[in-house]
């Protein structure tokens, strides 16, 4: 056998044996017959031109030492014969090739996930899923198709890859509702690859100004079991249409992509529910004719995020309007309900109109200790309007709340500075400042929570500055308007919850003229 030219000479095979497999041919002549051992390494007969024959690649690894080491078990060649073929050579090159794309997919992949799985707000849910696809695939074009809730045509359409000149070609066509290939689709909900969109039956062409298209690669995307809508991806980057691989890939990204919107869907319901729960808690506004008033709440961008944050507004005995926000410190359900008994119970103090702001306020930091089981910490301002001397006056108590913002008829815009005092909870026993300022008819006073302003690392002043430039900019809205708009482009971050009260002092011609 081919492992005798490792054994000790005294071990080796007889002259005149053949070969481990029993070929004949072995018996040649430089392997006479006789008692003697076999060739060792320095026999003339071994290594004797005339052995070659017989120890070609049909007789195998036959004929010890004469063949050297290269005829081991180790060695994956017998000879230089059996080196693999060019073609062969090509075929493991293009494997360890495929091989290393489908790894560096799979890394990509995985990156897609954690990408997608980490947005909430379904709009750029979607569009990241888009925009992933054609990251993975190397696609300049890429769409989502959203079906409406029958799942017949396509609701809404989100393209990507456009560019401005291409968007602008395109301005006043209609976005596709679902027809020709984009149909077949919806019908048959199975992955399509198409070479030539234009040669495809169902093709129904492209509107004047689209982008030219050749190749489609189009995967449903479901939810739960049923189909959401659509991922769309046209014109591969290299030119080449899109392959099995492609396909396996954006399939993987679709079960993903399921998840993801249905994640942000729920997202949308609690942050919905959450909303309409605070809602619910906060008062609407009476009717507080002849003032003009407007208020607004908006929730912050966490999901279940309910807060503290709310606004009040009562009409006073004597012509008077009273107004009050406030804020109790957490973002969660016991901040909430908290808020709800401490705005009752405030609104019963502030309706006594011989009694100032802060003697309403220090009443009801004493009441906060023994009526709740874990009296929370607080801030409000309760503000008053009242007319007084043929004009109106504003008087105030602040426990740590920001201050009131007015804008002033002639355009003025300033912050009533004053020392705020202590949040509600903290001592109740130290007596609350009042504070008085006269304001002439048509000026508005805006009361707002510190989530308005707020930005996390930076000065609160700054968010302030920010508040009164935009305030400044919106004067002549009517208060509801202006109390909308003020939570719409906001200084603040959006991750606190924010509510905004505004009055503006009507005439003093008959009512409150004394």
């Amino acid at each position: 056998m081919a492992e005798d030219w490792r054994r000790p000479p005294d071990d080796r095979a007889p002259a005149g044996e053949g070969s481990a497999d029993g070929e004949g041919p072995a018996d040649g002549p430089a392997n006479a017959p006789g008692p003697t051992p076999g060739p060792t390494p320095g026999n003339a007969p071994a290594n004797d031109p005339v052995d070659a024959p017989a120890n070609g690649p049909a007789n195998g690894p036959a004929n010890g030492p004469a063949n050297g080491p290269a005829n081991g078990p180790d060695e994956p060649y017998a000879s230089l014969l059996d080196l693999p073929l060019s073609s062969d050579l090509n075929r493991i090159g293009e494997q360890l090739h495929a091989l290393a794309r489908a790894q560096r997919t799979l890394q990509e992949l995985l990156q897609a996930v954690v990408n997608i799985t980490g947005e909430l707000e379904l709009p750029a849910v979607l569009r990241r899923i888009v925009r992933t696809a054609m990251d993975l695939v190397g696609a300049r074009y890429g769409a989502m198709g959203v079906l409406d809730p029958e799942g017949r045509y396509l609701e809404e359409f989100i393209p990507l890859g456009l560019t401005a000149t291409e968007l602008a070609g395109l301005d006043g066509v209609e976005l596709p509702r679902g027809r020709g290939l984009l149909g077949h689709l919806i019908h048959h909900p199975e992955p399509l690859r198409v070479k030539d969109i234009s040669r495809h039956p169902e093709s129904a062409g492209f509107p004047p100004g689209h982008p030219p298209m050749r190749s489609l690669l189009g995967v449903a995307i479901s939810v739960r079991g049923r189909i959401y809508g659509n991922l769309y991806l046209s014109e591969r980057r290299d030119g080449q249409p899109f392959d099995r691989h492609d396909e396996g890939v954006i399939r993987a990204l679709a079960g993903t992509a399921g998840v993801a919107i249905e994640n942000a869907r729920l997202y949308q319901q609690v942050q919905h529910s959450s909303e309409q729960f605070q809602r619910l808690l906060l008062p609407r506004l009476p009717d507080l004719r002849p003032f003009t008033a407007g208020a607004a709440y908006r929730p912050a961008s966490a999901p279940a995020a309910v807060g503290g944050d709310w606004y009040d507004a009562m009409l006073l005995p004597g012509g008077a309007c009273a107004a009050v926000i406030g804020d109790v410190v957490g973002h969660d359900l016991r901040a909430a309900a908290d808020m709800s008994q401490i705005r009752n119970m405030l609104r019963a103090l502030y309706y006594d109109p011989s009694a100032p702001p802060s003697t309403s306020l220090a009443r009801l930091d004493r009441i906060m200790g023994a009526a709740l089981d874990e009296a929370p910490v607080a801030t409000a301002l309760l503000a008053r309007l009242e007319p007084a001397d043929g004009a109106w006056q504003l008087r105030w108590s602040s426990a740590g709340h920001p201050p009131p913002l007015v804008l002033l008829p002639d355009g003025r815009v300033h912050y009533l500075d004053v020392e705020p005092g202590l949040p509600l909870g903290v001592a109740p026993e130290l007596p609350r400042p009042d504070h008085c300022r006269p304001l002439p008819v048509d000026s508005t006073v805006i009361l707002f929570t510190d989530g308005l302003v707020e930005v996390p690392g930076q000065p609160l002043d700054r968010g302030l500055d920010a508040l009164a430039v935009t305030a400044s900019r919106l004067i002549g809205l009517a208060p509801d308007d202006l109390c909308r708009a003020l939570v719409t482009h906001r200084p603040g971050d959006g991750h606190d919850d924010k509510a905004v009260i505004a009055l503006r002092t009507p005439p003093l011609t008959g009512y409150g003229s004394s």
